[in-house]
């Protein structure tokens, strides 16, 4: 999957998240969400621009509650980076795609 948002969900969240080799940018995001739908595209722009150097993902929040109260999300779009399994930064509330991409590289 050449430069595309990865989803991700309890079934694959170790293998695609916590296990990876290059930084993962996850976005916990819900369908009803107005602000989700804004950063969707620059979660996409994102996926395509940061290929091979970092993963994107989105976990949809209604279909993956446990994820969501490990982590704490309590509101969304919420961005998480995780580097080597672990969290190393949070933005929570739709951000200018320039501040997610530093978060990254």
């Amino acid at each position: 999957m050449a430069g595309k948002v990865v989803v991700v969900n309890e079934a694959n969240w170790e293998q695609e998240v916590l296990n990876s080799d290059i930084p993962v940018l996850v976005d916990f995001w819900a369908p009803w969400c107005g602000p989700c739908r804004l950063l969707a595209p620059i979660i996409d722009e994102l996926a395509v621009e940061l290929e091979g150097k970092a993963k994107v993902a989105k976990l949809n929040t209604d279909e993956n509650p446990n994820i969501a109260i490990k982590y704490g999300i309590r509101a969304i779009p919420t961005v998480m980076v995780f580097k080597n399994g672990k969290v190393v930064d949070t933005r929570v509330g739709v951000q200018p795609k320039e501040v997610l991409k530093s978060l990254l590289v």
